[in-house]
């Protein structure tokens, strides 16, 4: 079961650091003023508060003595420190990295011209490790940044970034700096619970330091001013950005502009030229007519995106001469309208209707089935006339399968629809779109579940196609590459008063969140989704969102709120009747009764959920309830009862080999069964941490590998456990996963003891003792207590019974455990 983890803390050291760190804090100082009047050297005292170097025993009461606090509490961690510094993580200890993002879109083929501004660019960069450049809109700023960073993207190997921040994107509010920051360090692969909840500057910061180690590439597209932009900026390290806005960012001082005019005469017709696909010289069609050419690229402004459209025309129209094409850009209003509105002329009624619906998109970008979605078209014809946009300058391809529109055309798109649709025809468009994310969303999440079968969402129709997922790695990939416009659809569903919509959208992506770790951002999807279903006023809506909110709050490390929001959830339930989710509260309520100390009470309700889920004729719920019930079981100390339900649970088929209910039994079983059938356990045990890594759930990996070390300590094989217990821990550690970390703390502080560790026994126990009562983790801090008085027995009696006594009063009925 992959609620259940535990790990152990920091060292004695960097438990000395963490205390020379609160005394600066109390000090009020910085730390040249702290080293100043401590009489330290600055350069020292930056060493001691990292961690860096450990401190003489005259530098910690020197620091002690200034802010009034007696030293000698500090010393024997001082002195353990000293002897028994933590060891290095061991070499098999795989390191969480994250595959390097390549996200730049695709370079143009016809890049014609722009020497001189493309040598600063490049200057910029090597001298400022950033540039802005600006100009007016359709002037190719984006066109040469994108260029410059496909020159760039082999010195910066780490990352190459893009992300375009609407600052001129009609219909859609510029993207704020927070969100940008989440998306980046998301890019980046950086955990959600690494990431500041709340705060501009936290998250600035976090962003520049997970670039300072780094040679990473950032493109920022279409910024509206320089307060939008600053926050991204790269701070120490080797990490470069390339900005574009149409407004000079003045405010930038420390990144230098570099401003576009339009293209010169002899650029234009070069550009025009091999746009269009002229042969040139005497015979080619511009070469024929001068005065015409000249024409055209006085009608385009000299800008090169009109001239793109416009030579679009030309290529795909081998009859035309080039005065036809005068007359045609001569009938629009200005350069931008006059190009589009010719473009389009050209099109067809079905593709000029296609491209007039994606003018209603929110942004971003999107794929043939969402556009086949927006006008109520076969997905193969949508991806026909896509294919054909993308031809005539009207739609880009940034990547294989996936579109975007430019913003004056998305302008134009946007414009056109609202004069030459009707209200409601723009209405049923926006509604099949809606429709079809909140359904693919769903389709995704049965690909991968995570606690039961989801029941089919209600909000909508469905759609006529949707994309198909082989398996949970095609669900996740295509989760991965349409997050930014499920995120935009949900605001636009929240825009528009779609309430069915914004209920049930983040329901279907709790299992994606899960894998990403992401409960920060869940959180904020059900807080909104909450209110929309007490607005729709339909019991079992109302009661599944206070469950999934309940759920959001538990995995966050937020247990009095996620208890509240199950009382709130079983309340309605009650009324609603609905057996599923009724099963599955039971099943969420037992995992945070666990964590609260109770000791009987998640039976019960593992056992109850496995009932009300058979009635339900869900024998995939029953077997999460049937697992979960062996896993604490195994805590309560029966292992014989928690290896019999987890073969039962091994008996049941499933295509997925890492499904939770199997990789749970396997980890209950192997451990329960550790010291009797060493070799079986390890089979189990082994295959367990096979099919995490393989899945690539860091997270179950982590409870793989402590659990492993819980198997291997009752095998008597000591070092190899302990082994795996830092392993383990190593990856929380990773992903700044404190409110899980509580979990392992436990077992590897037995395996400590056993090992004939008992300082390192004790100061683990200490920390649980630390972090469990703020997480509301009776359970452990029980267990903590308890372990802490069998240290003790022999040297202070005392001391060991009055933990003892702490551990009754925190739980009725204390196991042993899986420790």
């Amino acid at each position: 079961m992959d609620r259940e983890r535990r790990t152990a803390g920091a060292g004695p050291q960097d438990e000395l650091t963490a205390r020379l760190r609160q005394l600066q804090e109390l000090s009020g100082l910085g730390v040249r003023a702290l080293a100043r009047d401590a009489g330290l050297s600055s350069s020292s005292l930056s060493r001691y508060l990292a961690g860096q170097t450990p401190p003489p025993w005259p530098a910690v009461v020197a620091l002690c003595k200034l802010v009034g606090r007696d030293p000698r509490p500090l010393r024997p961690l001082w002195e353990l420190g000293a002897a028994n510094p933590l060891p290095a993580p061991p070499k098999a200890v795989r390191q969480v990295q994250p595959k390097p993002r390549n996200d730049l879109p695709r370079d143009v083929p016809d890049f014609t011209g722009r020497e001189s501004q493309l040598a600063s660019v490049l200057a910029a960069v090597d001298s400022h490790r950033g540039v802005a450049v600006d100009g007016m809109a359709g002037v190719g700023k984006t066109c040469l940044a994108v260029h410059a960073a496909h020159r760039l993207a082999a010195a910066y190997p780490d990352a190459q970034l893009y992300v375009d921040l609407h600052g001129f994107t009609e219909g859609r509010d510029p993207l704020d700096p927070d969100s940008a920051l989440r998306m980046l360090l998301g890019a980046l692969g950086v955990p959600s619970e690494r990431v500041p909840q709340e705060g501009l500057e936290q998250l600035a910061a976090c962003w520049r330091a997970e670039l300072a180690d780094r040679r990473a590439l950032l493109v920022v597209d279409n910024a509206a001013d320089a307060e939008q932009v600053r926050p991204l900026l790269p701070g120490a390290g080797d990490s470069v950005v390339l900005i574009t806005s149409r407004n000079r960012l003045l405010g930038l001082d420390e990144v230098p502009p570099v401003s576009l005019d339009v293209l010169s005469p002899e650029e234009s017709a070069e550009l025009l030229a091999r746009a269009s696909g002229d042969p040139g010289g005497p015979e080619g069609r511009l070469a024929r007519e001068p005065e015409s050419a000249a024409e055209v690229l006085r009608l385009c402004g000299h800008l090169p995106l009109a001239l793109r459209l416009a030579a679009a025309r030309l290529r795909h129209r081998p009859g035309w001469t080039v005065g036809i094409l005068v007359e045609r850009l001569a009938e629009g209003v200005s350069e931008f309208d006059t190009a589009f509105a010719m473009s389009v002329r050209q099109l067809d009624r079905a593709r000029a209707r296609l491209l007039r619906m994606l003018g209603l998109l929110p942004g971003g970008s999107f794929d043939a089935y969402a556009a086949a979605a927006l006008a109520d078209v076969p997905v193969r014809a949508a991806r026909e006339m896509l294919e054909d946009l993308v031809d005539a300058h009207l739609v880009q391809q940034p990547t294989a399968g996936r579109y975007r529109l430019h913003d004056l055309v998305h302008q134009h798109a946007r414009g056109a629809c609202a004069q030459e649709d009707s209200p409601a025809e723009r209405e049923r468009a926006l509604g099949r779109f809606l429709d079809y994310f909140v359904h693919a969303a769903a389709a995704a999440d049965a690909a991968m579940p995570v606690l039961s079968p989801g029941r089919p969402p209600a909000a909508g129709r469905p759609p006529a196609e949707l994309p198909r997922f082989a398996d949970k790695h095609a669900a996740c990939a295509w989760l991965v590459s349409e997050y930014e416009t499920m995120i935009a659809v949900f605001e636009t569903a929240v825009a528009v008063g779609a309430d069915a919509h914004v209920c049930e959208l983040p329901h279907f992506l709790r299992a994606y969140f899960a894998r990403r770790c992401g409960t920060t951002h869940l959180n904020h999807l059900f807080e909104r989704s909450l209110a929309a279903a007490e607005r729709l006023g339909d019991p079992l809506r109302l009661a599944e969102a206070y469950s999934d909110l309940g759920f959001a709050r538990y995995n966050a490390g937020r247990p009095a709120e996620a208890d509240a929001a199950y009382e709130e959830a079983g309340l309605r339930l009650a009324r609603a009747g609905d057996t599923r989710s009724e099963a599955e509260l039971a099943l969420r309520r037992g995992f945070l009764s666990w964590d609260r100390g109770n000791a009987e009470e998640p039976l019960e309700l593992f056992r109850l959920a496995g009932k009300l889920y058979e009635q339900a004729g869900l024998p995939a719920g029953a077997a999460h309830s049937a697992a979960s019930e062996a896993w604490a079981l195994l805590q309560l100390g029966d292992r014989e009862e928690a290896a019999r339900r987890a073969r039962e649970v091994l008996e049941v088929s499933h295509p997925d080999p890492a499904w939770p209910p199997t990789l749970t039994a396997r980890i209950t079983l192997g451990v329960a069964i550790a010291a009797e059938a060493p070799e079986e356990a390890s089979e189990h045990l082994h295959r367990a941490l096979a099919l995490a890594r393989e899945d690539g759930h860091v997270n179950n990996e982590a409870w793989s590998l402590n659990c492993l070390g819980v198997g291997l300590r009752r095998m008597g094989r000591y070092e190899e456990a302990l082994a795996s217990h830092r392993e383990a821990f190593a990856l929380l550690d990773a992903l700044f996963e404190e409110h899980w970390k509580v979990r392992f703390l436990g077992a590897y502080a037995e395996t400590c003891r056993l090992a004939g560790r008992p300082e390192e026994a004790l100061r683990l126990h200490r920390q649980t003792l630390e972090l469990a009562p703020g997480l509301g983790y009776r359970h452990e801090e029980a267990l903590a207590h308890e372990g802490i008085a069998v240290l003790l027995d022999g040297t202070d009696p005392a001391a060991a019974a009055g933990h003892r006594a702490a551990a009754r009063s925190l739980l009725e009925h204390p196991g042993a455990g899986a420790r």
